[in-house]
């Protein structure tokens, strides 16, 4: 009589064999349904394998001896499993992308693309801080107004708010000279300028541009108003020379004409600093112990954290916020 056989899951016999193909490996083509029955496979390493990639070995016809289930059937159907979904994905980007306006391309070129240039190698190269501190301006537009409601001979040119920021600048930059400055790259050396040779950021109809204006520490506040009359118009007309738009060695950007508070400029390579001014409005301020309304405007440094640290940028922008607060700082510097 036959003898009674354990009930022992092993794998089973399969017939027909399978066809091998030309790499040597037998075909791992999943069945229409799910295997009933022990699944053949011996190794724990395959089991925790289709575990964790979440592969039914229920549905894998290994290429193993007697149909055993190896780590290379899983890994198949788990590279199988990416590739389709990536195939669907690319094929849902593709229609998305089919519906999509490709918009209006607009070449960098001529003044904008010189200016991108620019931007980008000051971002490139320049690593930059900015500090910013709001300041009390009323005293600053009262000095104007009363400097331009001289009448008679002694009557001069109408004073600008940019003049006044710029003569307050030079100032500044006499008692911080580390400011203005650039940095030899190739030389690894900070250059130190004697001259103060004043940029200004200036919006046209072609971009904007930077037109300098030369010596501007000897230049008192008539002077600078004049020179910044003649070089905005130059700048609207397009009529700027290269020597009037290259040279600076520090810049004010007068961003406050387009009604925003605060920025965080970036520099104009390769100097070392801008101020950035923003508008000046009315806002509550605390003066002389009591709130009232005040003439208020926030001034933003950016600098080059080579040529200088945060002590000596701090140092310029509060003498700058000292002078904007109270005119009379600048008679002891003139």
């Amino acid at each position: 009589p036959s003898a009674a056989v354990p009930s022992v899951a092993v794998p089973t016999r399969q017939a027909p064999a399978q066809a091998v193909p030309a790499g040597g490996a037998p075909a791992s083509a999943a069945p229409s349904r799910p295997r009933s029955g022990p699944v053949p496979v011996i190794s724990p390493l395959v089991r925790r394998l289709a575990r964790e990639h979440g592969v039914d070995l229920r549905e894998l016809a290994g290429s193993g001896p007697d149909g055993l289930i190896l780590r290379s059937d899983v890994e198949r159907a788990v590279a199988a499993r990416t590739e389709a979904t990536t195939a669907r994905a690319e094929a849902t980007a593709s229609a998305t992308d089919t519906v999509v306006s490709p918009g209006h391309r607009t070449p960098l070129k001529g003044m904008r693309g010189a200016v991108a240039d620019k931007l980008s190698r000051s971002r490139r190269e320049i690593p930059d801080a900015t500090c910013w501190v709001d300041a009390d301006a009323t005293e600053l537009m009262h000095a104007r107004v009363a400097m331009n409601s001289v009448t008679g001979p002694s009557a001069g040119p109408k004073i600008s708010v940019l003049a006044l920021l710029a003569r307050i600048c030079t100032a500044a930059l006499a008692r911080f000279p580390e400011l203005n400055a650039a940095v030899d790259t190739e030389r690894r050396e900070i250059v130190r300028f004697d001259e103060v040779h004043l940029g200004f950021a200036a919006q046209t109809e072609r971009g904007l541009v930077v037109p300098v204006v030369r010596d501007a520490q000897a230049r008192d506040a008539e002077a600078l108003s004049a020179e910044f009359a003649r070089l905005t118009e130059a700048a609207r007309s397009g009529a700027l020379t290269p020597g009037e738009l290259t040279g600076g060695t520090f810049t004010l950007n007068n961003y406050g004409v387009f009604g925003v508070d605060g920025s965080t400029p970036i520099i104009n390579h390769p100097e070392a600093a801008m101020l950035g001014v923003g508008r000046i409005t009315p806002k509550p301020w605390v003066h002389e112990g009591e709130l009232a309304v005040r003439q208020v405007v926030q001034l933003s440094l950016t600098f080059d954290h080579r040529v200088c640290d945060g002590g000596t940028a701090g140092g310029f922008l509060r003498y700058v916020a000292d002078c904007v607060e109270h005119p009379a700082v600048l008679l002891r510097t003139l």
